[in-house]
């Protein structure tokens, strides 16, 4: 990593006046196209950044493999070193302090959310999950190793960098345990017990979804719960979380999924909770609601958490068929004062989108519609406002009157 205490680094990017703009506007991504030139520097460099007249705009990180060239680290002269990176660790580590509740798992750091572009950092009890997204923070590995080591004093921290964003940063993948040294490389499944909401779930850091589990809905699923009654019905359900919530409060709950092992590990947290009231199946979500439908089947609680139906933009007007149809559906099954909890982790479906899509399912299913709660991810996965990417997932929680 370089650094300069004297502020006069060699490695320099230059901006053009709308990357210097879009800069002082806030958002932390320059693109290629804003680059008038670099010098000095390597892929994964911290590098000053200027303007054209040679004034100071910030310092990145630079990736020349990469459409975005900079990720932007901090807005101040003062040096990039190793105190700057603990400070923004207990910075994230801080504001866990005052959110999180009755949950031994959270995203300790939400990349750009917590100003750190490339990282992310979950924690579950004394394990730590880290992805290096970007090649200036896979060049920092082994300092954010150190640091979480000093901070935290883990017993494991496993790295989750089999995710194919890394290949547009020219890395490769790979996960696994980085420390203790006597551990490193190992790739064998850790599967721990974490409570959630007053539930236990068993997560595998090395081998289960993300890096074990789908933290961002965390505060969701306790909203979930508070709403829960009646014949519920969860569909998408995975693992069960959103499940195991509902029957709490539900007389009875119906759990889908298309994979047989997802379901299989769905049995499994509903055993972990002594919870017998959840019949699990396996089976296409959208044949099985036009099967209820026909048959008549009505639901007071239901919710809809699917996976992201566009991947990219090319695939919006796809995704919002299928948003509409799931929620035309699950519109017409829930009974008079019957609740919907409703999700799209789609970034490129905006909540103004997704909220229409809805308004033309209602209308098609003749039901009358209130809004309940409007919801975003989790606390721990902070939303910076002049980045919007960190904003992805909606969550609308609804009543049929």
């Amino acid at each position: 990593m370089k650094t300069d205490p004297d502020n006069k680094a060699k490695s320099r990017a230059v901006l053009t006046p709308r990357g210097a703009d879009r800069a002082r506007l806030g958002h932390l991504w320059i693109y290629r196209s804003d680059v008038a030139k670099v010098e000095l520097a390597s892929s994964g460099d911290v590098v000053r950044v200027d303007d054209r007249r040679g004034k100071f705009v910030a310092w990145a990180h630079y990736g020349a493999e990469s459409e975005i060239a900079l990720r932007l680290l901090s807005f101040s002269e003062a040096p990039i070193d190793l105190d700057f990176w603990r400070s923004r660790l207990r910075a994230a580590s801080d504001w866990r302090k005052q959110i999180v509740r009755e949950a031994e798992s959270y995203r300790l750091v939400h990349a750009e959310g917590d100003l750190l572009p490339g990282l992310i950092i979950d924690r579950y009890l004394d394990i730590f999950v880290i992805q290096t997204l970007t090649r200036g923070m896979d060049a920092l590995k082994s300092v954010w190793v150190e640091l979480l080591v000093e901070a935290f004093s883990p017993r494991l921290i496993i790295e989750r960098n089999d995710v194919k964003v890394r290949s547009l940063e020219g890395l490769s993948q790979s996960s696994g345990i980085i420390y203790p040294v006597e551990q490193a490389g190992s790739s064998s499944s850790v599967e721990i017990e974490v409570m959630e909401n007053g539930l236990r779930f068993a997560v595998d850091p090395i081998g289960g979804q993300k890096t074990g589990a789908f933290l961002d809905q965390r505060e969701n699923r306790a909203a979930a719960m508070q709403y829960a009654r009646g014949r519920g019905l969860d569909c998408f359900t995975f693992h069960g979380s959103f499940a195991v919530h509902l029957a709490r409060g539900c007389d009875r709950v119906t759990a889908i999924d298309v994979s047989e092992p997802a379901i299989e590990r769905a049995r499994r947290t509903a055993a972990l909770n002594g919870l017998g009231n959840i019949d699990f199946m396996t089976g296409n979500v959208f044949d099985e609601l036009h099967r209820f439908d026909i048959e008549g089947a009505q639901f007071d609680t239901i919710v809809l958490d699917p996976p992201a139906f566009a991947k990219n933009r090319r695939a919006v007007e796809a995704a919002l068929r299928g948003y509409k149809e799931i929620n035309l559906r699950g519109l017409k099954l829930l009974t008079p004062g019957g609740i919907l909890v409703t999700c799209s982790c789609s970034y490129h479906i905006n909540e103004e989108m997704f909220v229409a899509t809805i308004i033309e399912a209602a209308r098609d299913a003749h039901r009358q519609v209130q809004i309940v709660e409007r919801r975003t991810q989790s606390r721990d996965h902070p939303v910076l406002l002049t980045v919007p990417e960190t904003c992805y997932l909606k969550c609308l929680i609804l009543r049929v009157i």
